[in-house]
């Protein structure tokens, strides 16, 4: 697996019904390319305290916080390479920090405390330590496996831009593992067959593009999956995924 263990960027969410996507992509034409892989499933295992400390002080928007998450693309077995990672946010700037390790040597690591033995160098090792910190500090442990279906493009003149439509939004508190995405719950925004629109940039939004936003009233949504899920449960508002 390609890993590109460290980086930083802008990420600015929007919150669209079908109707204002189908009008994004149609004023944005033939310059938004699919990516290689078409549409996918992502699987994310968030891991948080038993008071929940991370995604409470994240719902409180402050100028820091921080995340930890297991990734795959699709479901994975024991041997699949996933993603141990670290989502820090700052100022709307969001810096990822992550390693790629077999699913297995996650699971031991956070039962048992084994250091995990596929890591690979300086920058591998130096990221774990960074990861093995936040664990010893928080005592974090598995706490919402939480998936969604990605359709990805990016932007044929700006090639380091990204736009992503993710879809069916589902999670469940039990049974946390990546080997399986049965027996989730939607997500429930109030809006039907919404999509929740993310373009990522290295720097400052193009300015045509912004125009083109703003020509469409479509504006920017505070959205935190992980914290729209847990909100959800807290009001006990969910409804069964098919």
């Amino acid at each position: 697996m390609n890993c590109i263990r460290s980086f930083n960027r802008y990420e600015v969410k929007y919150l669209l019904t079908p109707e204002e996507k189908e009008r994004f992509l149609e004023a944005v034409g033939d310059r938004l390319c699919p990516d290689k892989y078409g549409v996918y499933t992502i699987c994310n295992i968030y891991l948080d305290t038993d008071d929940f400390y991370f995604i409470e002080r994240s719902l409180e928007k402050p100028v820091y916080k921080e995340k930890l998450r297991i990734r795959s693309y699709g479901t994975a077995d024991e041997d699949t390479r996933v993603f141990f990672e670290i989502k820090k946010k700052f100022r709307k700037v969001v810096y990822k920090r992550r390693i790629t390790i077999p699913l297995r040597e996650v699971r031991e690591y956070i039962e048992n405390g084994i250091r995990p033995e596929s890591l690979e160098g300086y920058a591998d090792n130096q990221i774990f330590s960074e990861i093995d910190f936040l664990m010893k500090r928080y005592k974090p442990s598995p706490k919402l496996f939480l998936a969604y279906d990605r359709e990805a493009y990016f932007i044929r003149e700006y090639p380091e831009m990204r736009v992503t439509f993710d879809k069916n939004i589902r999670g469940r508190w039990d049974n946390l593992t990546l080997k399986s995405d049965d027996n989730t719950e939607l997500l429930d925004t109030g809006i039907e067959d919404y999509s929740v629109m993310e373009i990522k940039c290295m720097g400052a939004m193009p300015r045509e593009y912004a125009e083109i936003l703003s020509r469409l009233k479509i504006y920017p949504a505070s959205f935190s999956k992980y914290g729209r899920i847990y909100t959800e449960r807290c009001s006990g508002r969910t409804k069964s995924a098919i």
